[in-house]
Order: C-alpha cells, then sequence, then structure tokens
C-alpha cells in the first residue's frame, strides 16, 4: 500500500516542494524506517506521530513502514513534517481519502495528544503551493492568518489531525472563525521632539535616513547616542510592498510573524554586545538559522557599545554590508539570507568613556585608548558612511523650553528626499547607499568647484577608493534634501566632515 502527500522543505528564504511517500508492506519484519537526507527533528517524527494516531483513535497494524522524504539531495529539518508523514500513513492503510482532484501542501507539528502545533515557515509554504499550482495548504490554525496573506490559494487551518482526516474525507467543513484581535503596543511613541540639542547628530540622522546610510556616534556616556538610535525608525520611509513581502519572509521563517502587528515599520534589532557569532550573522547545527543581520533586513541594526563586542563578531559584518547578503556555508548545506540593514552603531571614546570630555577628566593613557579604538577594525570603519561625535547637551538646552523639530517635521524632508531617489533610478537601487561604484559618474554630476575641492580633500585626508565613494553618497543625499541636481561645493563639505579624522584609531 503506497501513498503520496505534499509537504515543503525550507532552504533559506526559499521552499523546495518534497513528496512525502509512505509505503506499508504486509509482508517483511514489522519496523519503521524514513529516508531522505532528515535532520534530527525530522527523524524524531516517529516518536510523535504514532502516538498522535494512536490517541486520536487511528489503530493501524505493526507493519513495516517506510517514509520516503524526496528529493533525497535536499535537507530536510524542522518538525512541521508530522502532519504530512500521519496523513501518508492514514491514506497507505485507506483512513484518509483524500480526492484525487484536490492536491494539498501539509504542514504541521503534531503533539502526542494529535494536536497540531504552530510551526515556523507558514508564509512561505503557502507561496510555494501557490507556486506549484496546488489546490492550498493544510496547516496549524495558529498560522492560518499568516499562510492567508498570500492570495489565490485556499488556506485551511485546523486544530487536531482528526479534523484533517475528516476534511480530506469530505465529512468536516471548517468554520470561519475570526481570529483574535492583536494587542497593539501600548507604550507612547517615540519621538525626535524628545531630544534636546544635539543639532549635528539630528542632522546626521536625517541625512542616514533620507540616503539609507551607516552611521557611528561617538560620544561620553549619557549624551543621548542611544536615545538618538531608537528615534531613527521614526523618520525612516514606510516599506515598499516589496520590501514588506521580504520581510514578513524573514520574519516567518523565524516564526515571529503570526506574533507581529504587520505594518509598514521597518525592522529595529538591537543585540546586546555579548551576542556570538552565531546570534549576530546566523547559524547552528544542520541548516543555519537566521541570525541579527537578517531580522534586521530592510531596517536598523543597533549595535550599542560597538567596541565592546567580541571583534571576531564585528568582523563577520564586512562582506554583508557591502553586498546586503549573508551566505552561510555549513557541511552539507549553504543557504543565503537576505541582510540589507542600515548599521547604526555608537561607542565610547575610550575605556572610561571620557575621551574629550569639556570638563570631566579622562583617566585612560593613550595605549589603553588606541587599544579600545583599535577593537573596530579600519576596514569597517572605512564601511562606515557617516561619523559624528556626540556632545554632551548643555544644562540650559537640557532643561530650557526651546521647541526642536518633531519626527514628523524631519520625516516629511526624508520622504522628499526618498521620492527623488525613486525617479531617478531602477528597481535595483533603493537609495543612494545602494549606488554602484559605475552608477556614481552618471547620478552625481558636479557643479562649481566641487570636484576640485574632493580631489584636495582625499589627498590631505588620505581617503581610499571606497571612502571617498561614501562621501559622493552622502553629498548626494545632502544634494537631495535640498532638491539640487548637482553636487556642489557646500555638499560636499558637509560630507567630508562625516569621515573619520581622529588619528587615535
Amino acid at each position: 500500500m503506497l501513498a503520496q502527500v505534499y509537504a515543503a522543505a525550507l532552504v533559506g528564504i526559499e521552499t523546495q516542494l518534497v513528496e512525502v511517500e509512505v509505503d506499508v508492506q504486509m509482508q517483511g519484519l514489522p519496523g519503521w524506517s524514513m529516508v531522505g537526507l532528515l535532520e534530527t527533528a525530522v527523524k524524531e517524527a516517529r516518536d510523535r506521530v504514532l502516538p498522535a494516531l494512536r490517541n486520536s483513535g487511528y489503530k493501524l497494524l505493526n507493519r513495516r513502514t517506510i517514509v520516503n522524504l524526496a528529493p533525497g539531495n535536499v535537507k530536510k529539518s524542522g518538525a512541521h513534517f508530522d502532519l504530512p508523514i500521519a496523513i501518508g500513513m492514514l491514506t497507505a492503510w485507506n483512513i484518509c481519502k483524500p480526492h484525487p482532484d484536490k492536491r494539498y501542501l501539509l504542514a504541521g507539528e503534531l503533539s502526542l495528544t494529535g494536536e497540531l502545533l504552530p510551526i515556523n515557515g507558514a508564509l512561505l509554504m503557502a507561496i510555494a503551493a501557490r507556486a506549484h499550482q496546488l489546490t492550498g495548504i493544510i496547516l496549524p490554525v495558529q498560522n492560518e492568518e499568516e499562510a492567508k496573506l498570500v492570495t489565490s490559494t485556499e488556506v485551511v487551518g485546523f486544530s487536531t489531525l482528526t479534523e484533517v482526516v475528516q476534511f480530506l474525507n469530505g465529512e468536516f467543513v471548517p468554520t470561519k472563525q475570526m481570529p483574535p484581535k492583536k494587542q497593539k503596543r501600548t507604550a507612547p511613541p517615540l519621538n525626535f521632539g524628545e531630544v534636546r540639542g544635539q543639532p549635528i547628530a539630528k542632522r546626521a540622522l536625517e541625512i542616514a535616513a533620507a540616503g539609507g546610510h551607516n552611521i557611528l556616534m561617538v560620544g561620553t556616556p549619557g549624551s543621548g547616542k542611544t536615545m538618538l538610535a531608537e528615534r531613527l525608525p521614526t523618520i525612516l520611509p514606510p516599506l515598499t510592498s516589496e520590501e514588506k513581502l521580504e520581510t514578513m519572509k524573514v520574519l516567518s521563517l523565524h516564526g515571529l510573524l503570526h506574533d507581529t502587528i504587520l505594518s509598514d515599520e521597518r525592522p529595529f534589532r538591537a543585540p546586546h554586545h555579548s551576542a556570538s557569532y552565531a546570534g549576530l550573522i546566523g547559524g547552528g547545527g544542520g541548516i543555519p538559522k537566521l541570525g541579527e543581520i537578517s531580522l534586521a533586513h530592510n531596517g536598523v541594526l543597533f549595535m550599542d557599545e560597538l567596541a565592546e563586542f567580541n571583534r571576531n563578531v564585528l568582523e563577520v559584518l564586512r562582506q554583508p554590508l557591502e553586498s546586503g547578503l549573508v551566505r552561510l556555508v555549513r557541511t552539507g548545506a549553504s543557504v543565503t539570507y537576505p541582510a540589507r540593514f542600515m548599521l547604526v552603531a555608537a561607542m565610547n571614546p575610550c575605556p572610561c568613556g571620557y575621551y574629550g570630555h569639556p570638563k570631566r577628566a579622562c583617566i585612560c593613557n593613550m595605549h589603553r585608548i588606541q587599544h579600545y579604538r583599535r577593537k573596530v577594525s579600519g576596514p569597517l570603519i572605512d564601511r562606515i558612511d557617516i561619523h559624528i561625535e556626540v556632545e554632551p547637551v548643555p544644562h540650559k538646552d537640557l532643561m530650557g523650553d526651546k521647541p526642536t523639530e518633531t519626527s514628523e517635521m524631519i520625516k516629511q524632508r526624508v520622504l522628499a528626499a526618498r521620492k527623488i531617489q525613486e525617479a531617478r533610478y531602477d528597481s535595483r537601487i533603493g537609495c543612494n547607499a545602494q549606488l554602484h561604484a559605475r552608477d556614481l559618474k552618471k547620478f552625481c554630476p558636479f557643479k562649481g568647484n566641487a570636484e576640485s575641492l574632493l580631489e584636495k580633500a582625499t589627498e590631505k585626508m588620505h581617503l581610499s577608493a571606497r571612502s571617498t565613494h561614501r562621501v559622493l553618497k552622502i553629498a548626494r543625499t545632502i544634494a537631495d534634501l535640498e532638491s539640487s541636481d548637482a553636487l556642489g561645493p557646500p555638499h560636499i563639505a558637509e560630507a567630508l566632515q562625516y569621515r573619520p579624522t581622529d588619528d587615535v584609531h
């Protein structure tokens, strides 16, 4: 007795259709074997599926059973194969009788009582069901709302294995229930209007938001670096439809989508400085899992206390900052995750934190300061577009009543600049920070003596080719904020101010 049902394997943020074949042999020694390049969670399915079948009231004879998950050259991981294996067994025993013209993709983890438990990657599997022109997807009811974000495919959610069998036999029609409304966050929204002083830092963050540039803030403790960084998402443009789909795929793969309020806000991730290599970039046994840089895709990765991160952890940021992708290669598995994010970093100027403070004395000698700064390598520093020093806020500014610009006011200028960039570039370039070197001459024309100013500054400041290109990208953003088609001397001069000039590093 042979049965075949459909499932899906998650490979990065893509899916591979899997055919689950179950063959029950009436002759031979009783036993159970599973093949198909399986990870541990899939191999453990036997210990979940058999009790789930028994406790759901299905009595199966102990016969030789072979379960094959094809294709055999694709690694399968995750507990979502429980449901297709169970349905395959019941179909092989002719207990479950799916309609031959209706092909569903099955996904769900089974408890020992036969209940369906939520899974990761429901959105990706629903996309796979549509792409392969299947009738629809059957999955746990907790993932139903997530999967229904995919249009033009039938999505059916169930609570138990018994309900799935009855549905496939035509004996049960699922009732449409309104999912419980998700509670919105009650925390008060952040706003730049709460930040006193810091006009230079606010200007730098506005430029960073308008052009998608990376930024490093160096300042003494309590100067407001974290406060400024946490308010950056409030001035960023909303996610486009394409970016939103990419972000939802990442959240779905990590199991966060069904717990998240869908909005156009960009992700904001702030890992602790004790984060490991695998926690930041991704990894783990078997198929590598997502890291923080992928969870920040299309959003902001805020790394506070940058110099306190392990240097080996920081070095892995080099390639993703350039390519917008992270490629993880492990024995028998290689996956590529998206990782195009804005890096916002903050650090103290020295171990004690008060080097350069106008009133408090620094107790660090030059050797300790150099050792501290060099925890962040030169190549990584070179990949950060904007560098600013955040000075302490004077008491009169801190306690004064002078009105400050709100996030809404700054966001209007950012959106206007992004609209100019959207009209200028094709779909492969999303913002100025994504400009390639070959595009700079075309999209960054000079006016006045701006080119000679850049040439002199490059020689005097010993700027690398990458640094020079980043100066041009920043100047392009500054010009866009002023609705200028060409780069003038003021744009180049301001952009040069945001390059690092500290000889201590």
